[in-house]
């Protein structure tokens, strides 16, 4: 990737974890360990893990999944309560302080830029916050999901399908159409079913079908 390109991807995760920092700033407190999108996470447990993805270079990353034994779970949480506060306030001022981090294991900077986009909206959704990121940040993380399993299944999930954002330039696959925003595409193929109703077309029940099975989980 080239230098500019992953500029300007970082830009996006920095102007994507301010943009949810805006929207944490503004909850109480009981909303602080409201349900979330990402299983048994509360929203204080996910914005811990993006804390810790925020904080985790290289290194400490190898030394942490060969410590769990591969188990990416288990490496997970362990991050989590490593980066989790005494209370939501310290969780949050310590993500706060890790808005402009460019620290990251590998160089895959769409990646990184997904993680924010989609723990962002598996804490907005919920809650019922209105804020949806924008198709620019958006567009090249639908990319990269097409193309490749990485955190999630993605490329597993789109297999075989035509994806087609009814809202920006993201086309990707052949075969059965499933179309829609750019985000409900993305949420879809990372695994989160309360998306799935944004979308239409002929290739939507298999869609449905992979995520509802796990295989983007």
């Amino acid at each position: 990737m080239r230098t500019d390109d992953r500029d300007r991807l970082w830009g996006l995760v920095h102007a994507e974890r301010a943009a949810l920092a805006d929207d944490l700033a503004r909850l109480e407190p009981e909303q602080w360990h409201h349900r979330t999108l990402c299983g048994r996470w509360d929203v204080e447990d996910v914005v811990a893990h993006l804390v810790a993805a925020a904080l985790t270079g290289r290194g400490r990353w190898i030394r942490s999944i060969v410590g769990a034994r591969f188990r990416t779970d288990v490496h997970n949480q362990r991050r989590l309560d490593e980066h989790k506060g005494r209370d939501p306030e310290e969780t949050f001022a310590r993500f706060r302080a890790a808005v402009d981090s460019t620290i990251a294991p590998t160089g895959h900077t769409a990646a990184y830029l997904g993680e924010v986009l989609v723990h962002a909206q598996d804490i907005r959704e919920p809650l019922g916050l209105p804020r949806r990121p924008s198709v620019e940040a958006l567009t090249p993380v639908a990319e990269f999901f097409a193309k490749q399993d990485f955190a999630v299944s993605s490329r597993k999930v789109a297999a075989g399908l035509e994806l087609v954002a009814s809202d920006g330039p993201f086309r990707a696959g052949a075969g059965p159409r499933a179309e829609g925003s750019t985000l409900a595409l993305v949420m879809s193929m990372a695994g989160r079913d309360a998306y799935l109703d944004e979308l239409e077309g002929p290739g939507l029940e298999d869609l449905r079908a992979r995520v509802s099975a796990g295989t983007g989980s």
